[in-house]
């Protein structure tokens, strides 16, 4: 069977995949440009046509430019924390004792919760009024009253990093868990045997087994944190003083709230363009990792 043919038939059979994607992507993506060019208004005419006004005013904006800076602590504090956190989780995981098979069932719990799930715990548990955080911190005597962590601009954005590093560290420690059962146990029992630490043992005999895993959960988690949405609208709708407003959150009060979809639709592609950059650097880095590593 000739080679022409073999693409020809591979294309036939991905061809109602390419319209389907076309009509569910394309379209609505080719819409939402056109749309960002006008001053139209999500309920009213079609709008009149502006250039790139709406790109200068949004990039231009203080409340861009403070949604940026809160959407980058955001993800690079939260998305640091959760490689961390779930670096160690694995290895101890990795160990063998009583139990082991049941905490590693009860630590997917966390990410197997539904993101409003998860966000309503959190803010019953910030609550200033009854919140288990307030009660224990003022038990052992830390605080002398109870505190509105999600009300005060100190504090909120904090509270929502420990929020999203709780749900999801988990993914971090089971991609760093697979990636370890893949160290042979010899070379660890030769580094035993030299004398290694354990910081020597990571660093010389764990670590390149993990590097490519985690710089995959590295772009997937830095990619998720940056256009965060629900965990921060369900626990603070970007509040308080817009502390904690993100540019997924901006975009969505700019086209819904506000009712300005032109405007809305610039700012969604800007956001969209960001994370693209975003995505392409990250794949850079991990088939670089990926040709060092081989």
């Amino acid at each position: 069977m000739s080679g022409t043919w073999m693409t020809t038939r591979a294309w036939l059979l991905m061809l109602p995949l390419l319209v389907v994607m076309i009509a569910v992507i394309g379209w609505p993506l080719i819409d939402t440009i056109g749309l960002s060019f006008t001053d139209a208004k999500l309920v009213g005419t079609a709008g009149n046509f502006v250039g790139i006004d709406n790109y200068v005013k949004m990039i231009s904006g203080s409340n861009f430019q403070r949604s940026l800076i809160t959407t980058t602590w955001f993800a690079v504090i939260s998305v640091a924390a959760e490689m961390v956190i779930g670096v160690l989780a694995a290895l101890l995981l990795n160990q063998e004792f009583r139990g082991r098979a049941l905490l590693r069932a009860l630590m997917i719990l966390p990410w197997a919760l539904p993101t409003v799930v998860n966000a309503t715990l959190w803010r019953l548990i910030y609550n200033p009024e009854y919140g288990a955080l307030n009660a224990a911190l003022t038990q052992i005597g830390l605080i002398d009253a109870y505190r509105s962590w999600l009300g005060e601009p100190g504090t909120a954005l904090a509270a929502l990093i420990v929020a999203d590093c709780w749900k999801n560290f988990p993914l971090v420690a089971l991609i760093a868990l697979a990636a370890l059962q893949a160290v042979p146990r010899d070379v660890t029992a030769a580094s035993l045997v030299d004398g290694a630490g354990p910081f020597a043992r990571f660093r010389f005999v764990i670590l390149p087994y993990l590097a490519g895993p985690l710089m995959v959960a590295l772009v997937l988690r830095t990619i998720e944190a940056f256009k965060v949405f629900d965990i921060i609208w369900v626990m603070t709708r970007g509040g308080p003083a817009n502390t904690t407003r993100t540019l997924s959150i901006l975009v969505y009060q700019e086209a819904f709230s506000f009712q300005r979809a032109g405007s809305g639709a610039s700012l969604a592609l800007i956001v969209t363009l960001l994370v693209t950059l975003l995505a392409v650097a990250y794949g850079a880095l991990v088939r670089k990792t990926a040709g060092s590593a081989a």
